[in-house]
């Protein structure tokens, strides 16, 4: 299956350096671009991709408005910026981005965040993620998973919770990335998470986890 992406950014070679980092991966084709917001959404109802790739601040309509404007379209919309300004990531996500990922995060994370995005999962760069866990630590209580983790889990939690992405946590504890994938996918089987985000909001919440975490 092929991922089918549109790109939305106001400056050409930017899109051109995306282009060449997504259609590098045998699964992920880039089928329309847009200069502007209003370019986006109108190539995003006549191309229906499966992804949207959209820069936060664009001419005629920024990314936030056309995340709104698509949030009951098939395409996932997933934010790319220079930016990571709370007020940004908390309004894409509340106009159903289903990513928010920073220009400077590296080819492997951008690839993560579309395939994340085309599967239902939801991914935001490690470090936005980080601080925003940070800041609401502590005011929930984790909930008891339905399963004891093993060993091997909770070190993979700590490394998601830290922001590590599947391939550092592959690297670190020296095992293959779809072993990672298997861990990451029980994990969430266990805790009842939807996505590698929730997971490391369980390990801030969980007063067991959060101090071994820094």
């Amino acid at each position: 299956m092929t991922i089918r992406v549109l790109l939305a950014d106001d400056q050409p070679m930017i899109r051109a350096s995306l282009r060449i980092i997504l259609e590098n991966e045998p699964d992920i084709a880039v089928v329309a671009e847009a200069g502007d917001g209003v370019e986006a959404i109108e190539q995003a109802r006549r191309t229906r991709p499966d992804v949207c790739l959209v820069d936060i601040q664009m001419p005629r309509l920024d990314g936030i408005e056309v995340a709104r404007a698509l949030a009951e379209a098939p395409p996932r919309v997933v934010m790319v910026t220079t930016f990571d300004l709370d007020e940004y990531v908390h309004g894409a996500l509340r106009c159903g981005a289903a990513g928010f990922v920073m220009k400077d995060a590296g080819p492997s994370l951008l690839v993560e965040a579309v395939r994340a995005a085309y599967a239902g999962d939801v991914l935001i760069s490690p470090s936005i993620t980080l601080r925003l866990l940070r800041q609401v630590a502590g005011d929930r209580e984790a909930r008891v998973p339905a399963q004891t983790l093993t060993v091997r889990e909770v070190e993979i939690v700590r490394a998601v919770a830290r922001g590590r992405t599947n391939r550092e946590i592959a690297d670190e504890l020296v095992i293959s990335l779809s072993t990672v994938k298997g861990y990451v996918a029980g994990i969430q089987a266990k805790l009842g998470a939807r996505n590698r985000t929730e997971i490391a909001a369980w390990a801030w919440e969980s007063p067991t986890m959060r101090p071994q975490l820094g």
